[in-house]
């Protein structure tokens, strides 16, 4: 009998070593909690308010991402309409935190509200907010100051096509086919590129390399033909041709015009599964 009750127990105690150890495996094979601070404009903002949308997208790319890889959590710093310059003037007051990845997409709203961009002896120089290279330097040395040892991701901006927001129509932009205040988006584009180069930060260059174009923003865009007042449906690039007045016209992109975005600046779904994709892709080369 005592022999009978000394088996049970080893029976019993080598069964919860082994629990034991396979619950310390699987702990220990569990990926590793990751904080993501994502840094952008409207294109990061209306991750988490699609109402601003007219519910014409459901996922931006940091969801897309997130419920991918269960073990990263994000945190939103989009801002509706700002600038590099706008975040690197506001970096100590809006709530940057210490995380593990940095990802910076910024420079559609420079080039549109006709920033200076500078060149690299402004980034080099750390010459100050008053060019787009000064202020990405203002904002990396903030993120190394809060994480030296975090990883920081650029993101380029994307082409455009003419903007017309879909809860104010009066609210528009051409598109990147033009130049603003003399400077080119792509030039934009290739500072991020180039700072990218010198840090040694991974770039998505969603610029040139996303397959998104101002050809394929948008399906079309519906407008008056100015002979007949009729609506007609004109692509690129005839549609640059045809004016458009907020106050008396439709709105010019109905759903079924959606393609890479949905209003000719922000993404789609389409479109956000792009940059997710992207994004990841150079997450993954990080060492």
């Amino acid at each position: 009998m005592n022999n009978l009750k000394k088996n049970m127990r080893r029976h019993f105690v080598a069964k919860s070593l082994f629990l034991c150890f396979l619950l310390f495996i699987s702990v220990a094979s569990a990926p590793k909690k990751v904080t993501w601070v994502a840094i952008g404009d409207s294109i990061t903002y209306l991750n988490d308010h699609q109402d601003e949308t007219g519910n014409r997208i459901t996922k931006g790319y940091m969801t897309l991402i997130t419920e991918e890889y269960k073990n990263i959590d994000y945190v939103n710093q989009g801002h509706n309409g700002w600038t590099s310059i706008n975040i690197a003037d506001k970096i100590e007051s809006i709530g940057l935190v210490k995380a593990d990845v940095y990802t910076i997409f910024l420079g559609t709203n420079d080039w549109w509200q006709g920033k200076p961009l500078g060149d690299l002896s402004d980034y080099r120089n750390n010459t100050g907010s008053g060019t787009v290279y000064g202020a990405f330097r203002i904002i990396n040395n903030k993120l190394s100051g809060l994480n030296k040892k975090a990883k920081i991701i650029l993101i380029t901006p994307m082409q455009r096509g003419d903007f017309v927001y879909i809860n104010n129509a009066k609210n528009n932009a051409y598109g990147s086919y033009r130049t603003k205040k003399e400077q080119e988006l792509e030039k934009f584009a290739d500072a991020v590129l180039e700072i990218g180069k010198l840090e040694k930060y991974p770039v998505v260059d969603l610029y040139h390399e996303s397959g998104m174009t101002v050809e394929n923003m948008v399906n079309f865009k519906r407008l008056k033909d100015p002979q007949t007042g009729t609506y007609q449906n004109y692509t690129y690039p005839g549609y640059t041709a045809v004016p458009y007045d907020p106050e008396t016209d439709d709105y010019p992109y109905p759903v079924e015009a959606i393609n890479m975005t949905y209003d000719g600046l922000h993404p789609s779904d389409k479109g956000y599964e792009i940059i997710a994709k992207m994004l990841i892709e150079k997450w993954k080369g990080l060492k």
